[in-house]
This record gives C-alpha cells, structure tokens and sequence, in this order.
C-alpha cells in the first residue's frame, strides 16, 4: 500500500516497520476490500507524492477525506475538477479574493498550489464513505503527526497554517522559532460567518513571510 515519494522515505520510512503502521496498514486494506473508501487507494499519499519533502514552502491541516462519492483527491480541502466546491472551500476562495484581489477559480482542484509546494494534508488520510471521521481512531494521526514533526524538525522558514480547533492541536509538533504558524477559525460556513475567518489575511502574510525568507511566493 506504501507508495510515497522517494524524498520523503527518508524522514518517513522508519515509520511503515513499526507495529502500528502494520497494524494500520491492515485494517485500511480490509476497509478498502469489504467498503466503499475514499480516496481512491492510489490517491491516499497523493499530498506527499505531489510535493516533495525539500519543496514544501507552507502546510495546511486538514482532519480527514470528503466522505461523498467522486470528491476525495488525497489533498485536504481540495476537490476534482467537475465537482461542486465545497462550502468550505468557497470560503478559501472568498478570503483570497479579498485579501489578494484574485478571482475565485471555477473549479476546486488544489494541484496546482501542491505543485508549487503546498502540502495538503489531512491528519486521517482514509475514509469510509459517508461517515467522516469513521478511520480516525486507525492510527493515521500518528503517521501525519510524524510528517509534520518531519517538516518542524528538518526544515527551515516554513509556514504552517492552523484552522480550527482541530489543526491548531497540532501546533505543539511545530517549533515556533523556525516557521511561520498562522492560526484561524476554520472556514467552513459555521465557523466562518461567526467571525474570524474572512480578514484574516492569512495567504498575505504567509507570502510575505515566503519573500522574506528567500522563497517563490504562492500563486494562490
């Protein structure tokens, strides 16, 4: 099942040995074989493989797959072209179009901010289909959250941005010394229209931060 890009098995590799990534392995591989899962099973390292270890620039933390037919791609918050965008990721949109002035894409497909060193990662990389957060409890977290420490630990002037209560429990991974950490509330509609989301101005600061340290900033 392990198929991930060749820069990360280095940080990485140590982890598919130990007894919990067999044991996750196992049981993702019987989900898969007796339910309908998401994404599909070459898409589940999709974040990693699309973005090489020494080319991330800034993280965003997701929780897990959409869980409806057609719309997990292995990117947090991003959806196939032809299929509706989701609220939350309406609002992505919104807030970069009043923070940077650009329009709001017609399509939901995030590839193009993994290509240019954004990495899309959930924290759960499975899902069963129409129950969220039903392979939370399979030992995912403990795999991104060695991903993440990864980053912290190995790179430098990297920007990691925390939305919601959720990703914002990963900040103790991250040292605050070396990267850029951005919090918010999350974008979706509940937590977004209560405030704090929209102004922001979180994909601003991030390329500021970027253009400070010496990096291509991101064509959101």
């Amino acid at each position: 099942m392990v198929k991930i890009e060749e820069s990360w098995k280095p940080y990485l590799g140590s982890e598919f040995d130990k007894p919990y990534f067999v044991e996750l392995s196992k049981r993702v591989h019987e989900e898969y074989q007796h339910a309908t899962c998401f994404p599909p099973g070459n898409l589940v390292f999709n974040a990693f493989n699309l973005c090489p270890f020494h080319q991330v620039k800034v993280v965003i933390i997701g929780q897990d797959p959409y869980h409806e037919q057609g719309q997990a791609m292995g990117l947090s918050f991003s959806v196939p072209e032809g299929v509706m965008i989701p609220p939350s990721l309406v609002n992505i949109f919104k807030e970069i179009q009043q923070d940077l002035g650009k329009p709001i894409p017609m399509n939901g497909d995030l590839t193009r901010w993994a290509k240019q060193g954004v990495l899309l990662l959930n924290a759960t990389l499975t899902v069963r289909a129409h129950e969220a957060n039903s392979h939370q409890r399979l030992g995912w977290s403990t795999f991104t959250d060695a991903a993440i420490k990864a980053l912290s630990d190995n790179r430098e002037g990297l920007v990691f941005m925390l939305w919601g209560g959720f990703a914002r429990s990963k900040k103790y991974l991250i040292d605050a010394h070396r990267h850029l950490i951005l919090e918010s509330v999350h974008p979706s509609p509940l937590s977004a229209n209560r405030g704090g989301w929209f102004g922001n101005h979180q994909f601003s600061q991030c390329n500021a931060y970027l253009k400070k340290t010496g990096k291509k900033e991101i064509d959101w």
